[in-house]
This record gives C-alpha cells, structure tokens and sequence, in this order.
C-alpha cells in the first residue's frame, strides 16, 4: 500500500472550504499558523495566479508565506485580497 503525504491544499477548493479553514486558523492559531495557512491557500489557488493579483513575483511571494518569514503587513494584505479574503474585527464575549 502506497500512501502520500496529506496537503491541505488539495481540499481548499472553495471559496467556503477557503474561508472556513482561514477563520478556524485565526481562532485557533498564532501568527505562524495564520501564515502557513494563508500559504497553503494561495498554494491551492495558483501561486501565479496570486503573484499577478499582488503585483509580487512568484519568488518573492514564496519567500514572503515561508516558515520562519516575517511579511509585511501590506504584503499579508494583498495576499489575502487576491484570495478573496478580508480581515473582520468582531468584539469578544467575556
């Protein structure tokens, strides 16, 4: 038996499936697992496809969603722009 090696993003093919791994990763995750995560999804979607929407090359743009990098803020913006995401404060219950 042959197995392979589980990638989340051979199952982000919606703009839902998309939306809903993003949100439980901001619940749940710290800044790593954010980035990772928006990495996978721009993974899913096409890196080129991203790289075009963002004016980043494609280099620059797996550079910047990398373990261990420290994107800008702006970077992190367009990223989730190009993916069809948006950031929503929404206040805490206590």
């Amino acid at each position: 038996m042959e197995t392979s090696k589980f990638d989340i993003a051979d199952y982000l093919d919606s703009n839902e499936m998309i939306a809903e791994y993003l949100n439980e990763v901001l619940e749940e995750g710290d800044d790593s697992d954010i980035l990772a995560a928006i990495g996978n999804i721009a993974k899913a979607i096409g890196m080129t496809k991203i790289a075009e929407q963002t004016g980043l090359s494609r280099p620059s743009l797996y550079k910047a969603l990398s373990e261990g990098a420290k994107p800008q803020f702006s970077t992190i913006m367009k990223v989730l722009k190009a993916v069809g995401g948006q950031l929503q404060v929404n206040p805490i219950n206590n």
